[in-house]
């Protein structure tokens, strides 16, 4: 096989999961079980084998299991584009996690280079009603999804700003403080936006060009701010006087928000139903891996947690037809084995389970 998929994953102390081994091949993975025993750690783990804090956005304290409190360590062979790496992510004593592929120490982006994971989880079905913020957020891993290199920029950005708003709280005045981070906040700014339209077009490409039973989004990115790095220096070099009054940084991608319309009927995607806004959002993560697909060389890993129980048995099966046509290996988490029973042979079943406050995971034949 040439795509990308996992073949092993072992946790270790990792939430409820004391110890695991999952072996499987290359088609989606269907994960049930009783609520709380601990199918979405699962995901959750495989998610940290892509750069970022992992789908629940965790601590690395957070993720160790109690009351044991030792750390936690993942390991898994992760099957890329022809080649087999040996992945591992670990934490000791909370401290930050750590990275190795093939024995190899690299900082979390290098996980970039060789695995697209992308998730669909309970928590992001108040994306179109919520604030600007989880909608950015949303935005930004769509966008490393195709462009790595988006975390770094990403965080030099953020860093920057942080200490150019300590500036403004501190009512420093003088110019020669600023010009350095603001030329810093430009370049990271401007590239962050670029990167954002990108990921968008790649997203509205995707949605054209396939024939699906989920409704499509016509997406905007709400930006007031020059789009060059040298536009926006000036910006907030104008801007100081402003932004000292405010105490923080009001001009920058960090002000962003992405728009949603459901395109067939013209609404707002914070207007529609529930279960309009639901489908939307299927319909956007299986852009992004259809666009991955093409990109990447290989669809991403999915990691879908609930997402069966919320649609209704068309949509469901019409769900798993598109995974089964990208060749994509998903994990899906359910209450009930019947939830996948349409998948039939095209999937492996995976039953979890809690023992005297332990989960336990095992492959059904």
């Amino acid at each position: 096989m040439t795509g990308l998929f996992l073949s092993r994953l072992t946790l270790s102390h990792f939430r409820s999961h004391k110890r695991a081994v999952i072996e499987c091949d290359h088609r989606p993975v269907a994960i049930y079980g009783p609520n709380g025993a601990g199918k979405t750690n699962i995901l959750e783990a495989i998610s940290l084998l892509s750069p970022g804090r992992g789908l629940r956005r965790s601590s690395a304290l957070d993720m160790t299991r109690r009351p044991e409190a030792l750390g936690w360590k993942l390991s898994a062979h992760l099957h890329s584009l022809g080649q087999v790496h040996e992945v591992e992510v670990w934490s000791e004593n909370g401290a930050a996690r750590q990275t190795r592929i093939d024995g190899k120490a690299v900082p979390q982006t290098g996980l970039g280079r060789i695995a697209r994971v992308l998730w669909l989880i309970p928590s992001m079905d108040r994306l179109w009603i919520e604030g600007a913020e989880g909608r950015r957020r949303f935005l930004d891993r769509v966008t490393l999804s195709f462009l790595p290199d988006h975390a770094e920029q990403s965080l030099n950005y953020e860093k920057a700003m942080r200490e150019r708003n300590r500036l403004l709280k501190d009512m420093v005045r003088e110019p020669s403080w600023y010009l350095a981070l603001e030329q810093q906040l430009a370049e990271t700014g401007a590239a962050i936006h670029a990167n954002r339209l990108a990921a968008l077009q790649a997203l509205t490409d995707a949605q054209e060009q396939a024939e699906t039973v989920f409704p499509t989004a016509s997406l905007s990115l709400m930006c007031d701010m020059p789009t060059s790095a040298d536009d926006l220096r000036k910006a907030l070099a104008d801007n100081r006087m402003r932004d000292l009054s405010a105490g923080r940084t009001l001009i920058g991608p960090h002000r962003a928000d992405l728009e949603g319309v459901y395109t067939a009927k013209n609404v707002p995607a914070r207007d529609c139903s529930t279960g309009e806004q639901k489908a939307l959002l299927v319909s956007l993560i299986l852009a992004n891996a259809r666009a991955l697909a093409s990109d990447f060389g290989a669809a991403p890993v999915l990691l879908l947690d609930e997402v069966a129980a919320h649609l209704d048995a068309g949509r469901r099966a019409a769900l798993y037809d598109e995974i089964s046509a990208l060749g994509a290996q998903a994990w899906m988490t359910g209450t009930e084995h019947d939830l996948f029973d349409t998948l039939g042979a095209r999937t492996q079943m995976l039953e979890v389970t809690e023992i005297d406050g332990q989960s336990t995971a095992r492959m059904q034949p």
